[in-house]
């Protein structure tokens, strides 16, 4: 797991909280920025898991390379 997955769950979940919260108080405001804040943690989220993805390919390739030099 790397920094942005984890940054991005955590924004997910503080994205969550707020927007119940919003509900909560009845603040119509707090529930769209509860929900902005879920789909930016989403992205980052997204984005880590891609870097993940790309360096597992990166260390596939180099382990490929090393067994047939």
């Amino acid at each position: 797991m790397n920094k942005d997955q984890v940054k991005g769950q955590a924004k997910d979940i503080a994205g969550k909280v707020q927007e119940a919260t919003g509900k909560l108080v009845d603040s119509p405001s707090q529930q769209a920025k509860g929900i902005h804040l879920q789909v930016k943690g989403k992205a980052q989220e997204g984005l880590g898991d891609a870097k993940e993805l790309a360096k597992d390919a990166r260390d596939a390739v180099k382990r490929a390379v090393k067994s047939h030099a």
